[in-house]
């Protein structure tokens, strides 16, 4: 006979309560307690997790775990806050926390990627359901037969077709957003295996969700439930082809006019609540309801207004009571007598996935290392899976042992995922095992390649004429990558697909500056004969997003990234911070990049399309310098450039070694010669320069002046900025060993600027001209080691000369 588990409840008039001995008799005071609590737990479990890159599910079923009644709850303090009679409560509230959950995530899922997937993302999801469902539900029949009169569970109806289902329909899922967000995290979304997952990922949710709409009535109302499905079907047409109609049509007017009101989010509030309530009384589930009324939701500016509205109180408070509900029904004490081979039984679920992987991408010709890196990704579970596991439990359809064997399961298969994938597939720093990648050691016979990373269309446009300055010839073609940085806030997939389904009517506003970047950069590329350009979106939080920009860098074989500056002009003429992150990224990025790297500063720098451009180089020394004396001289070979090169001399004071980090005897002459051998360097540099493209090229002039002390050096920019240039090209100056410059840079408000930047780009300066900081590759290595000095000579002939595009 089943067991049944009743509650005692005290129902007291509302108007009794002050006739009450304690108000902590109701149950309001204890459930506050107790989400209070799991809000706290959760967070303190997600943050000892989150160097391992967990999803927010796991620590919130860790946290149930811990709450369950062989742990923390069977303390005397907890049994006075999370009370038997208060789980109804507690269910309650988990299961409209889910309902919010599932209304969110049926707005991250795009019904048309069903019939626009191509062909291999359909046969490794097709795969990846059939396979596990089919071999799951023979695993299942295996601890069937090893746990019959080991305990009283053997009662529950664990035999029946009911079962079979639920387990196989739990094995076989695979969670979307919770991948998206494990891809960003790892920084493999823009790669061709994360590429792969998600599109494989996209499919195989959407496939899940139509069978669980399909085949839950059977799970929770056995033969009858042919009944439920017949009417389910009937309303989710009634959706799609009324409702929905007249939704798009009605928030389309609204977007036209620009007015978003609050109201708008009580009506969707109101529908999401008649959706559930309409399918529970057919007979399905709530989460049905709540899934239908998220995928008629039209996508673009209104969603995305639903979403920062409500994900965080959905996502953040109220859903993960249902996730710690999952948690608190594990009971491994029903597994102590049967515990190797419960694990062998855990092992084999998780392999299933992985199995359906490898067969179905074997007639893709894909090699085993990524098959198998796939079928891990594809391993990830979410929100569905639990969700089928607690109807099963709730109903009794599953016992607790098989019960805690699937979410067993289904945490070892999400949790392994993450680290076996980062320490496998994560690009490593293996930069300086190559070749520098720098503007200055270019090959004459080889396309240049330059990482162009934007926020705005606005910041485009600087990026494009740079490009455009930076010409592309016959013989050495120039190759643009567009990246695209947008933060990654929220709900992960639902901006990930925003981006991918670009006939979205009404876009998101980082969709719209995609749009217009993408414009921009097509139309630079038709109008330049010989100029490639791609362009690519880097979902990230900005705190990690510098990762992306690292790895596709050295991905794609830069030799150059190219930052926005984080301030942008204003009306007045004026610098003004747009985001302060930004300039986080920018500091991020300069710190041990795969290759050189420009800041540009932008005060409005025309197209060489339309007028000339004259350019002065600032010379002072170091190899940042030589960088950005390179820059400037291929600039040079446009036939719209004017350059002007020139050098500051340092004398006296000026001249003075920086020993201040060195304190031994050693360590000065150190110092005093790794600065003599820099100077060489940068006189034969320079040498080389002045042979080979001012005696050449009546276009370049190239002229000296003297610097004495600090003082000098902000005088003769002064005087320069007299002459109004367009663009000023300048070394961010790392590995300067000068007083004077270091005492500069100590009164620096932006030092990743250095110093001549840093000048140049202050407001106080006045100056209208637009400044491009350029960081060589390895700068930041010491001077005077063989091995530099040898790379650097490696570049020059045998008669002086470099071996570079003039």
């Amino acid at each position: 006979m089943d067991k049944q588990l009743c509650y005692r409840m005290n129902v007291i008039s509302v108007n009794e309560f002050w006739q009450s001995d304690s108000s902590f008799e109701y149950h309001m005071p204890y459930l506050a307690g107790q989400i209070a609590i799991v809000l706290f737990l959760t967070r303190l479990f997600h943050y000892v997790l989150k160097p391992l890159r967990q999803p927010q599910f796991v620590a919130e079923i860790l946290t149930g775990f811990a709450l369950s009644k062989d742990l923390l709850r069977s303390s005397p303090l907890f049994q006075k806050i999370f009370l038997e009679d208060g789980v109804l409560t507690e269910e309650t509230i988990a299961n409209i926390g889910l309902a919010f959950y599932v209304f969110l995530t049926g707005m991250e899922v795009n019904p048309k990627s069903l019939l626009q997937s191509r062909k291999k993302a359909t046969c490794i999801s097709v795969a990846g359901v059939i396979i596990p469902m089919v071999i799951g539900a023979g695993i299942f029949r295996l601890h069937q037969a090893t746990s019959k009169g080991k305990s009283e569970t053997s009662s529950f109806d664990d035999n029946t077709f009911r079962a079979y289902l639920s387990w196989s329909l739990a094995v076989s899922v695979t969670g979307f957003s919770v991948l998206a967000r494990m891809l960003s995290d790892l920084k493999l979304l823009y790669t061709r295996l994360g590429e792969a997952a998600l599109n494989a990922a996209m499919v195989t949710d959407l496939y899940n969700w139509l069978m669980f709409m399909i085949l839950i009535p059977f799970v929770t109302n056995g033969a009858l439930g042919v009944y439920s499905v017949v009417c389910t079907v009937v309303f989710v047409g009634f959706c799609f082809y009324v409702a929905r109609p007249q939704l798009v049509k009605f928030i389309d007017q609204k977007i036209e006019q620009e007015v978003i009101e609050p109201q708008y989010l009580m009506l969707v509030v109101v529908g999401f609540l008649l959706c559930i309530c309409i399918t529970d009384i057919l007979g399905t589930h709530t989460t049905v309801g709540a899934f239908v009324f998220g995928l008629i939701v039209p996508r673009g500016r209104f969603a995305d207004y639903i979403i920062d509205n409500l994900d965080y109180f959905a996502s953040s408070i109220i859903a993960p009571v249902f996730f710690v509900v999952c948690g608190e029904r594990l009971d491994f004490a029903e597994l102590k007598d049967q515990w190797l081979l419960s694990l062998v039984i855990i092992l084999m679920l998780c392999t299933l996935k992985v199995f359906s992987t490898l067969a179905a991408t074997f007639f893709f010709g894909m090699p085993i290392r990524n098959s198998m890196g796939l079928g891990l990704l594809m391993n990830t579970k979410g929100v569905l899976a639990l969700i089928i596991l607690n109807i099963a439990s709730s109903r009794k359809i599953l016992s607790s042992s098989s019960y805690t064997l699937m979410m067993s399961s289904i945490l070892l298969m999400t949790i392994v995922v993450s680290p076996i994938i980062n320490w496998v597939y994560k690009p490593r720093k293996r930069f300086a095992e190559f070749k520098l990648r720098t503007i200055q050691k270019s090959r004459i016979d080889l396309e240049l390649r330059i990482l162009a990373s934007v926020h705005t269309a606005r910041q485009a446009i600087g990026m494009i004429n740079i490009s455009e300055a930076l010409h592309s010839s016959k013989v050495s073609p120039l190759h643009v990558f567009a990246l695209h940085l947008v933060e990654l806030t929220g709900r992960s997939a639902s901006l990930v697909l925003a981006h991918l389904d670009s006939r979205t009517q009404n876009l998101i506003k980082s969709q719209e500056e995609l749009e217009n970047i993408t414009k921009s950069f097509e139309a630079f590329e038709d109008e330049h004969a010989g100029t490639k350009v791609q362009i690519q979106t880097a979902f990230s939080n900005y705190s990690t997003i510098h990762e992306d920009v690292h790895n596709l860098a050295e991905e794609k074989n830069a030799s150059l990234i190219l930052l926005p500056f984080h301030k942008h002009l204003t009306a007045d003429g004026s610098l003004e911070t747009a985001h302060n992150a930004h300039r986080d990224i920018i500091i991020n990025v300069l710190n041990d990049p795969p290759c050189s790297v420009g800041i540009f500063v932008d005060r409005g720098l025309g197209s060489l399309s339309d007028v000339n451009m004259h350019i002065l180089m600032v010379f002072i020394g170091g190899p940042d310098d030589q960088e950005a004396l390179s820059v400037a001289w291929r600039m040079a070979g446009h036939s719209g450039v004017k350059l002007s090169v020139l050098r500051i001399l340092l004398f006296d004071e000026a001249a003075e070694v920086d020993t201040s980090d060195h304190d031994e005897a050693g360590g000065l002459l150190s110092a005093i010669m790794d600065n003599e051998h820099q100077k060489d360097w940068d006189d034969d540099y320079v040498s080389s320069f002045r042979i080979l493209a001012v005696n050449n090229d009546d276009s370049i002039t190239y002229f000296e002046k003297d610097a004495h002390n600090c003082d000098d050096i902000s005088r003769i920019l002064t005087d320069l900025d007299k002459n109004h240039y367009d663009l000023y090209i300048v070394g961010q100056g790392k590995g300067r060993n000068l007083l004077a410059l270091s005492k500069l840079l100590e009164w620096s408000d932006f030092p990743e600027l250095g110093v001549v930047g840093d000048i140049l780009s202050a407001n106080t300066f006045g100056s209208s001209s637009s400044v491009l900081v350029l960081q060589q590759f390895g700068s930041v290595v010491a001077f005077g080691t063989t091995k530099q000095y040898t790379n650097h000579m490696d570049n020059v002939s045998s008669d002086g000369s470099e071996n570079r595009i003039v």
